[in-house]
């Protein structure tokens, strides 16, 4: 019997290549290019509907990359993605040079955990490249994001924050269609205290009227729900647990490293929603 028609919005899968040696998950898994290649090539044929591509880690604690380096990691490996296939390529930066130089390789979203407050031009840059810009949530940097993050109202002030930087960049001259929402799940949150809230209160980032991207895959939190200890390559189940909760929320993608399990996730639930509609 042929499934029903999927009655749910579609959702979006990002498959994740850190080319980094220090990335909390995959970190110098990927490192050589030609490694990084073939990640690719595996996530889009799991079913990535974009490919996120980043050169400088921003785990806790992580330390800063040059410019040049940070261009000369990623560079090669989205002109390789563009050469073979036509899947949209994000680049995870927040240095606009590097976004700038992205771009003309091939890609076309510029990903910035700083939500474009990292560089004084990242704002302008952003408009002259006239790429789509995810504009995430994060207290601080990544080497003291997590130094005792406070919040009155996580999901009220997160809200606030992206509703104010979408702002910043339409009147810096983004096209509204152009911007998408982070909430930053893990970036500047207390494991349980700021992230359960924050994901359980998603449809006030999404009733922003703008798409929203998850990133929960692989993140500490699952652990720490879990009994703690268990390593980021032990974290699967939660990482698909998350993005459901996301697809029920109505975001527009989430951001994974296991494309092929969250694709048949997705699947599934999507088709169960249709029958329960039809």
């Amino acid at each position: 019997m042929a499934l029903p028609a999927i009655a749910t919005h579609p959702i979006k899968v990002m498959g994740v290549v850190n080319v980094t040696p220090d990335s909390f998950y995959d970190g110098g898994r990927h490192f050589d290019v030609s490694a990084a290649i073939a990640h690719a090539r595996r996530l889009i044929a799991d079913g990535a509907d974009l490919v996120d591509v980043g050169g400088e880690s921003t785990r806790p604690g992580a330390e800063p990359v040059s410019e040049a380096e940070e261009i000369a990691r990623v560079t090669p490996l989205i002109r390789a993605i563009r050469a073979e296939s036509a899947v949209p390529i994000s680049v995870d930066t927040m240095k606009p040079a590097v976004a700038r130089a992205a771009i003309a390789a091939g890609a076309s979203m510029w990903n910035d955990v700083t939500a474009l407050r990292h560089a004084p031009d990242s704002l302008a840059v952003a408009a002259e490249l006239s790429c789509e810009v995810v504009l995430m949530h994060m207290l601080g940097e990544p080497r003291t994001m997590q130094a005792e993050p406070h919040y009155d109202d996580v999901t009220a002030e997160v809200a606030a924050f992206l509703q104010a930087r979408a702002e910043a960049a339409m009147a810096a001259g983004v096209a509204r269609e152009r911007i998408w929402l982070d909430p930053g799940i893990g970036f500047g949150k207390h494991m349980i205290r700021h992230n359960l809230p924050l994901i359980a209160g998603l449809e006030t980032i999404t009733a922003l009227g703008f798409p929203v991207l998850l990133g929960v895959s692989r993140k500490s939190f699952i652990s720490a729900i879990d009994g703690g200890g268990r390593p980021a390559d032990a974290r699967l189940g939660g990482s698909i647990a998350g993005a459901l909760a996301g697809a029920v929320a109505g975001v527009a993608a989430v951001r994974v490293h296991d494309v092929r399990e969250t694709v048949q996730a997705l699947r599934v639930w999507q088709a169960i929603e249709a029958a329960r509609n039809d």
